[in-house]
């Protein structure tokens, strides 16, 4: 007898694996459950904000181009998440249910049911309801609000499920999770730009949006909102156009998501089959960097924290941040011409934070470094080396991005006396650096967001911020040398000096702070291990 019963929909089990994941993370710890509820709070009041602020330009002229900018940024913002936080939701990752018998077909509706519960979901639904809302005149116009909601939200949802598909496998190998190194790069970029384009607007005001968005309400997501509009002004035509358009990207966003997870339900996986090719060039780098740099204990310890910074991930997003601040903060300001060429001294400042917590880096590895050091030589060598490997990285850029400064600000004259102030507060950095670095170690946890290890915040915040402060009063001689110049009657004539006597303090600064750090670290060595070595 043949049996005609429907297999049961695993759309429900699904929905239930993702709530029971939500609430199982959140019993973790009180911490996790505090943090959780408070960003749901900020982005519901957000999202709040923007559903009355988008009804208040109903009837407004730019309405449509303003909801057709946000909606598309929307969805690139959808687009670009997995990327960037691939651990962000454990049921992006399909491979964890390969070895389930499910079929691609059913497993999309599910997935795309479970991708509905979050916080991300209900704020896009609040965004793109204000949307419709903003643009919605008339019966025809609420009833395609209806269906344009329906399309927007499963549009970005899919949006991320097939990006996330489609690049799981590099996502989840080492190289991809570096590649949320560059999401606070993308963040502090992605703010000045947006920072740069709302006071441009104020200025000049919205209607400065129209042509963006004219190309924009063809680009699905944001087609969904233009029907709405469409429909508001009688064009039914280009309304079906869009709406048509809308439901052809929903579809291939759907199919090439369900053949990627095909994909990666039948076909083997690749990821770990070492090469030798890569192997051997990975040897040939090393030995070029090898070459590069001093012989005996300097390059060994240059070497091994230049390879800190290029492969640990910690380490990495440390200087990304660095890197992109420091440029960023100086540049957007020159650019919108409320800066000052100063503002270039903030790419030494960032950088020389790098100095700070060198053995912490290291976390419990250190203890191989401390079986190297037996006398104050060994310790001021070890200091020595890991401050010559920043500078290799560190002169050149603040250099660069004080020049870059100036000429966008044509303030060429300051040159030299910002390259000087740059100079001695890196030195004065370093130094402190090299002194808190032994004096106030904390540990590093891998394998988490977190920065420093619980019960270390506060040698943590006496470690950066006191070194910093104590950095800034280092350098008082210097920058009273460049208040001088600049208030004096002859300054001017003597303000090309502050290059020399910036580099050579800043030189004589670091010396003297390593000199004086090295004794302390060869004697609190099973302090700094116990220290560094903290879970």
């Amino acid at each position: 007898m043949t049996d005609t019963t429907a297999p049961a929909s695993i759309t429900p089990v699904v929905v239930r694996l993702k709530l029971s994941l939500l609430r199982n993370g959140l019993r973790q710890s009180g911490g996790r459950r505090a943090a959780y509820v408070a960003s749901a709070v900020v982005a519901l009041l957000i999202a709040a904000l923007q559903l009355v602020g988008l009804i208040a330009l109903r009837g407004d002229a730019s309405a449509v181009s303003v909801v057709v900018l946000l909606v598309a940024v929307l969805g690139l913002g959808w687009a670009v998440m997995p990327l960037f936080f691939p651990s962000g939701d454990e049921t992006l990752d399909p491979t964890r249910l390969v070895m389930l018998p499910l079929r691609p077909q059913p497993l999309v509706r599910a997935l795309l049911a479970a991708s509905l519960v979050g916080i991300g979901p209900v704020f896009t639904l609040v965004l793109l309801l204000g949307s419709v809302i903003a643009v919605a005149h008339g019966a025809a116009a609420y009833v395609t609000a209806v269906v344009a909601l329906a399309l927007g939200l499963l549009s970005c949802v899919a949006l991320a499920r097939a990006v996330a598909a489609a690049n799981i496998r590099l996502l989840t190998s080492r190289k991809g999770r570096d590649l949320a190194v560059l999401s606070g790069l993308v963040i502090a970029v992605g703010a000045q730009v947006v920072n740069f384009g709302l006071q441009h607007l104020g200025s000049s005001g919205l209607s400065k949006l129209d042509p963006a968005a004219e190309v924009l309400r063809w680009v699905p997501p944001a087609t969904a909102v233009g029907a709405v509009d469409s429909v508001s002004k009688g064009s039914y035509g280009l309304a079906a156009a869009q709406l048509a358009l809308s439901v052809a990207a929903l579809t291939a966003l759907v199919v090439l998501w369900s053949r990627s997870l095909t994909k990666l339900m039948t076909a083997p996986d690749g990821s770990t089959i070492q090469s030798a090719e890569p192997a051997a060039k990975d040897k040939a780098a090393t030995g070029a960097l090898s070459r590069l740099l001093p012989s005996g204990r300097t390059g060994t310890v240059m070497e091994r924290s230049l390879r800190y910074v290029w492969r640990d991930p910690k380490t990495k997003a440390a200087w990304v941040t660095s890197l992109a601040i420091g440029l960023i903060v100086p540049v957007f300001n020159a650019i919108q011409g409320t800066g000052s060429v100063y503002f270039a001294c903030f790419a030494a400042g960032m950088l020389g934070i790098q100095m700070y917590n060198q053995f912490g880096q290291d976390t419990s590895a250190f203890w191989m470094v401390a079986t190297t050091i037996s006398t104050t030589r060994d310790a001021y060598v070890e200091l020595r080396a890991r401050a010559l490997a920043l500078l290799l990285i560190t002169l050149p850029y603040a250099t660069l991005v004080t020049v870059v400064t100036t000429a966008l600000l044509g303030d060429w004259h300051r040159l030299p006396e910002v390259l000087g102030l740059s100079f001695a507060l890196l030195g004065a950095m370093l130094a402190t650096g090299a002194w808190t670095s032994a004096r106030f170690p904390y540990s590093i946890p891998q394998g988490t967001h977190k920065n420093v290890a619980p019960g270390q915040a506060g040698l943590a915040w006496i470690s950066i911020f006191g070194g910093m402060i104590s950095a800034a009063l280092l350098c008082s001689p210097v920058i009273a040398l460049t208040i001088w110049a600049n208030v004096s009657a002859d300054g001017d004539q003597w303000s090309w000096v502050l290059l020399p006597v910036g580099a050579a303090y800043g030189t004589a600064i670091t010396y003297a702070g390593l000199r004086l750090a090295a004794p302390g670290t060869a004697r609190r060595l099973p302090e700094i291990l116990a220290a560094v070595s903290k879970a």
